[in-house]
């Protein structure tokens, strides 16, 4: 009768237990697949720190610039997204672009999560930030470019800048490009593999650590660090 009764309340116990577990508050891994879980506005003005492999560069944004970018990029980088991700496409005398999840599980959440396109207030300049886009409309969600030069024919085309680096640009210039304009991965079979496609295929490509919120600005000029 003791056994058995001892056995019940474990078995009891063991219920509330997993009850409290799927009840309880999202990973991080969980609130990346919910696109609909980080739409926090953004400071006016806040900075990104990205930890690499070559180094750190700092990207300073501006959300009066493109606010929808800037939210979003501040949710991204907030919650780890661009975390472990790799500089898949790097090209001397172009830009270098990131922003597609190491896991194909979030990626894949992040596909119909689009942005409304936005004026283009910023020219597309060395240093400047902008959001990839496709040819039709309102086709932003997660990847980014950094401009290696001035390249503000891309202006007319919707992309609309929103930061800029600000520190450690030299570091941008070293992000492996060796594999040239001919050999640049498959952004498809990146978002339906991740990092293991790239880690098989192009093992040299450099990639971020991690990425912080390292400075924030909200009006009337209250500042605050932290992640």
């Amino acid at each position: 009768m003791a056994g058995r009764f001892s056995a019940g309340v474990a078995f009891t116990i063991s219920i509330l237990s997993a009850t409290t577990v799927a009840a309880g508050p999202q990973t991080g891994s969980e609130r990346l697949k919910d696109p609909t879980q980080l739409t926090e506005q953004a400071p006016d003005e806040y900075q990104a720190r990205f930890d690499t492999s070559q180094g750190v560069f700092v990207i300073a944004v501006e959300r009066d610039w493109a606010p929808l970018a800037a939210d979003r990029f501040y949710n991204l980088v907030r919650n780890g997204f661009y975390d472990n991700s790799r500089f898949f496409r790097v090209l001397n005398g172009f830009m270098a672009q990131f922003g597609l999840h190491a896991d194909p599980a979030v990626q894949q959440a992040w596909r119909s999560a689009n942005l409304k396109d936005e004026p283009v207030k910023q020219s597309n300049i060395r240093g400047f930030v902008s959001f990839t886009r496709e040819s039709g409309p309102d086709s932003r969600y997660t990847m980014i470019f950094i401009n290696y030069k001035d390249n503000s024919y891309l202006d007319a085309d919707g992309f609309a800048p929103f930061g800029q680096v600000v520190s450690g640009m030299d570091v941008v210039d070293k992000l492996y490009s060796g594999y040239g304009r001919q050999n640049v991965p498959d952004q498809r079979r990146i978002q339906q593999e991740g990092n293991a496609y790239l880690l098989e295929q192009y093992p040299k490509l450099d990639f971020i650590r991690a990425a912080t919120i390292e400075h924030t600005e909200r009006p009337g000029g209250g500042n605050r660090r932290g992640r």
